[in-house]
């Protein structure tokens, strides 16, 4: 068996080597590498030219669970997706030019969730897990902790000062990335009256659905799903009628999404449920935007029906559209939801996708928007236990198998494997044979080390990638609730507002900053 198992080895290996060329033969040349890093320096070279402009728009791409690998994995599927290798390949977000680490820690979690991290990035200060828009003086579930630890976000702070403000997101629009951004919550699971206990509705804490309408009336954008948790017990779905699970929720009998109407029907407010209706508007004729696509979450997108349901890409074009007309700017977050579940289920196909997805969104609002005057931040709110390996060749697909077999149980492996997970598989007591199932599957959930009915997620720091005014201010390792006063700094808004006293459109910094970006470039210099 074991010589079997060295002789596949072998072949593995030796096909590797005599078949087709595993890289682009310019790479043999020396001069191919040294030219690229020289326009590589030259570039770099720039940024000592600092971007210190005063931030007109300010948007933040969130991949929820886009920890480090998943931006590996996910730009090596880019590249596949478009006949490369994939290694070589440059995502979206790897164009920016600076770059730093978020410490992603809850005040009570080494390894935390999406809605106390949400509240760092969103709000400015970290949170107990499980609570959004509430310091860490409140604990979950308990409503009477919720009044006088209220913390406002962000979004907030800039429609406060004028800008047009809205959420994209593949999730629930009340799930706990977006509904940091406008509730305060001691449950993140609070989603509608029917989920409060007793005790709650008791000391009148109010669901985060109903928190989207009421905290701040006039969000300009929101799109995203959700629908079910808007609408009246037991109402039956527009587009799901007769399906009970897609049915309404709510208790207290109100149909948040006519209120909605109702309200802004003179303000040029528009509803939508489907992609055609959503793209059948004219930006121009709409300042106030609710699309809800699904009674729940977004289809992922390798499951979306193109006819009915909108890509994230799309959204964030119409809500650009709608936002940017405001000429005090705008403040856009944008939630890549799904690929965070992607990996809970683990599925890395799912949850690669998703990424995918999310950097080609990233690319278009790039193009719509401009780096003189929009900071744009890419991160995550945490990592997971996810990863690929195995000594795979270049240009391996990213879902393949390793080339080589396990040297303890001589079975083979795919390359991408979970920590932990609903992947864990024995048969007759032994480790799952990869190579009698379908692997490259949407849904095959990859092998995990540990068996759980769900992945869970990782504890390391993640990426911030940032471009335009300020961008430099994100650089090293910081507390993740560091993000939003940098954006908050840039846009003159929020609390950071002293340095803001120049007339030529710039931030106008005071001395403090100037010798920090000094400073900054020094380094670059000497280093």
């Amino acid at each position: 068996m074991k010589v079997t198992a060295v002789l596949i080895v072998c072949s593995c290996l030796i096909s590797g080597s005599f078949g087709k060329p595993q890289f682009p033969e310019q790479e043999k040349d020396p001069k191919f590498w040294n030219m690229w890093a020289q326009r590589t320096l030259k570039s770099a070279l720039t940024l000592q030219n600092l971007n210190i402009n005063k931030a007109k728009n300010l948007i933040l791409f969130l991949g929820d669970g886009m920890g480090v690998p998943t931006v590996t994995a996910a730009r090596i599927l880019k590249g596949q997706l478009n006949g490369q290798s994939g290694e070589e390949t440059q995502l979206e977000m790897d164009k920016f030019p600076f770059v730093s680490l978020a410490k992603t820690y809850n005040t009570n979690a080494q390894v935390p969730d999406s809605a106390g991290t949400a509240t760092a990035y969103l709000c400015g200060v970290k949170a107990n897990e499980g609570t959004v828009g509430v310091s860490a003086a409140a604990v979950r579930s308990q409503c009477n902790t919720t009044q006088g630890n209220e913390v406002t976000s962000i979004l907030r702070w800039a429609k406060e000062a004028g800008k047009s403000v809205g959420i994209v997101t593949t999730t629930r629009v009340n799930h706990a990335t977006p509904s940091a951004a406008y509730a305060h919550c001691v449950d993140r699971d609070w989603y509608s009256d029917s989920d409060l206990p007793a005790e709650a509705l008791k000391n009148g804490c109010k669901d985060i659905a109903r928190q989207l309408f009421e905290n701040i009336p006039n969000i300009d954008v929101i799109l995203g799903g959700g629908r079910k948790y808007m609408f009246p017990k037991n109402l039956s779905d527009v587009e799901y009628p007769g399906v009970a699970k897609h049915s309404g929720t709510r208790k207290d009998g109100r149909n948040l999404v006519q209120e909605w109407i109702d309200k802004m029907k003179d303000k040029k407010g528009h509803y939508v449920w489907n992609k055609k209706q959503l793209l059948s508007l004219n930006p121009n004729s709409v300042d106030y935007l609710l699309g809800l696509f699904e009674p729940a979450d977004l289809p992922y997108d390798l499951e979306r029906n193109s006819d009915t349901d909108p890509s994230l890409t799309e959204m964030v074009d119409v809500a650009i559209k709608v936002l940017r007309k405001n000429p005090n700017g705008f403040y856009l977050l944008v939630e890549g939801g799904r690929i965070d579940h992607g990996h809970h289920e683990g599925k890395a196909k799912q949850a690669l996708h998703e990424t995918v997805e999310m950097d080609r969104a990233i690319g278009l609002a790039g193009h719509m928007t401009s780096v003189y005057d929009t900071l744009t931040i890419v991160t995550a709110d945490h990592s997971h236990v996810f990863n690929f390996g195995g000594y795979t060749v270049r240009g391996n697909t990213i879902f393949g198998l390793a080339p080589m077999l396990s040297d303890v149980d001589q079975k083979p492996f795919t390359s991408i494997i979970y920590g932990n997970g609903p992947g864990y598989k024995l048969v007759n007591g032994a480790r799952e044979n990869v190579s009698t199932v379908d692997f490259q599957e949407n849904n095959y959930q990859a092998q995990a080390a540990v068996p759980l009915s769900m992945e869970t997620h990782g504890g390391e720091d993640v990426a911030v990638f940032a471009k335009g005014p300020l961008a430099h201010l994100l650089h090293g390792v910081h507390e993740q609730n560091y993000i939003p006063h940098v954006m908050a700094y840039a846009a003159c808004i929020g609390q950071n507002r002293d340095h803001c006293f120049s007339r030529s459109g710039s931030a106008g910094l005071r001395p403090v900053l100037s010798s920090m970006a000094a400073l900054l470039t020094a380094t670059r210099i000497l280093c």
